[in-house]
């Protein structure tokens, strides 16, 4: 049995049924060239009979131990792949419409503690000859970047290659003469990464006086607790709501170097100007800017597995009218912070990224939401993706969208990927407390539009 992080063991003690800590993805396939009506239905079959598993999808949780929650990982060895592999249909022809709304049903349940903590739908009734998965897994068991690593995994650029995996079921190996990858044959190696260790710890001091040097002397709008109250930091319900779309590359591209701005800035400027609009229709914008938390990858090399994730805290400067100016302040917001973990080590990021997150854990407790401040007032994720288009089986990934997790206090995560030219959006949402979640989607396209309406 595995011990597991705290990193990882965090998402299982804050879960609820109000609180569903686990990822998702929903994928969009056009079937390959003559197949069938029952296409779909025969794909499934023949993932229900995989019998290899990777180790990583067999994990399910043992404990609680003592008091302390569950701090290890037991294996399932008779895993039943009928029950995470499950078939689904749309009433024909299935609209986009229709596929979020199940989506959405979906991902708002709970996975099941006594299996291995993931499920992956397929979903037939598609119009356009086209097909859908879903997948979701646990956030204990991978972070967002781990999870699109494992899907290109199982994707390839050739439309023609027809050995294709599941995500959970690992290629042949070839290399089985190889040493595992990560060990180099030193019997030092422990101690040096031990080392390694005790000098992180004692470079967290000085790390966290320029931590509080920056909360109490540069007073800055972005800094923990200094977000304004929204609609959105109030106590949430497990019931989601799910939309998506995606926008070309280039136009995102062209903005940003004419603004001398990144791709990430100009995705955070168009979710500022969606939310300021979308705010205003619903009389809810504040005074004061929004403030969201920016998940940076730590993660090192081709691991699949575990969480290593810091954060950025950036203004949205939701206050300001001028799509322009937004962007600009978004851009300065955005390097300081990234200036501010210069030099730091995966741990030192890692600790100082868990103060912002303190209230999310505060918020659990009752009536905690009336009288904590909001950290931030949502999470903005942009996790890269694939650059060419790619095929599961002779069958064409038209796009990938992510599904994540609104938090207590947080009823609203947007997550972006890019992939073969495209920007793709995922806007996951409380059913309750964000209304009209798709009329995001309309403001997104008119926040762009705006930026270049003033580049032109």
């Amino acid at each position: 049995m595995a011990l597991m992080p705290v990193t990882d063991s965090m998402f299982l003690l804050g879960e609820s049924r109000e609180h569903p800590l686990h990822v998702g993805g929903l994928q969009l396939f056009e079937r390959p060239e003559g197949a069938g009506p029952d296409y779909v239905s025969e794909l499934h079959k023949r993932l229900i009979e995989e019998v290899d598993i990777r180790s990583l999808f067999r994990r399910r949780p043992r404990g609680p131990v003592g008091s302390v929650g569950p701090l290890r990982w037991a294996n399932d060895d008779d895993i039943d792949l009928e029950y995470h592999v499950r078939l689904s249909a749309l009433p024909t022809p299935g609209r986009v419409r229709e596929l979020l709304e199940l989506v959405s049903r979906l991902h708002g349940s709970l996975l099941d503690r006594h299996r291995p903590l993931w499920e992956a739908h397929l979903i037939e009734g598609l119009a356009d000859n086209r097909f859908a998965v879903y997948t979701k897994v646990h956030h204990a068991l991978v972070d967002g970047v781990s999870a699109l690593r494992l899907l290109q995994k199982s994707l390839s650029e050739d439309p023609d290659e027809r050995d294709m995996r599941p995500p959970w079921s690992p290629r042949l190996r070839t290399d089985a003469a190889q040493p595992p990858r990560g060990g180099d044959g030193n019997p030092l190696a422990g101690i040096t990464g031990a080392v390694n260790a005790v000098r992180d710890v004692i470079g967290l001091a000085p790390a966290v006086v320029r931590y509080v040097n920056q909360v109490f002397q540069e007073q800055s709008a972005t800094l923990p607790f200094e977000a304004p109250k929204s609609m959105f930091n109030v106590p949430i319900t497990g019931a989601r709501r799910f939309a998506a779309q995606g926008w070309p590359m280039d136009r995102i591209r062209a903005v940003g170097v004419a603004a001398g701005a990144t791709v990430n800035d100009v995705m955070l400027a168009m979710c500022a100007g969606a939310l300021r609009e979308y705010m205003i229709e619903l009389g809810e914008l504040p005074d004061k800017p929004l403030v969201a938390a920016v998940p940076i990858s730590l993660r090192d090399g081709d691991s699949t597995g575990g969480n290593a994730v810091g954060l950025i805290l950036t203004t949205l400067a939701t206050d300001l009218d001028d799509p322009m100016d937004r962007l600009a302040a978004i851009s300065e917001s955005m390097r300081r912070g990234k200036q501010f973990y210069s030099g730091m080590s995966q741990l030192q990021i890692t600790a100082l990224s868990a103060i912002p997150f303190a209230p999310l854990a505060v918020a659990l407790l009752p009536g905690a939401q009336k009288i904590t401040p909001p950290a931030f007032n949502l999470l903005i994720s942009n996790v890269p993706g694939p650059k060419n288009a790619l095929y599961w089986n002779g069958a064409r990934m038209q796009g990938v969208y992510p599904v994540s997790i609104p938090y207590e206090g947080q009823a609203l995560n947007i997550t972006v990927t890019s992939y073969n030219g495209s920007l793709e959006f995922g806007l996951t949402g409380c059913r309750r407390s964000v209304p009209h979640l798709q009329r995001l989607l309309t403001h997104l396209e008119t926040s762009l539009a705006a930026m270049e309406k003033q580049l032109d």
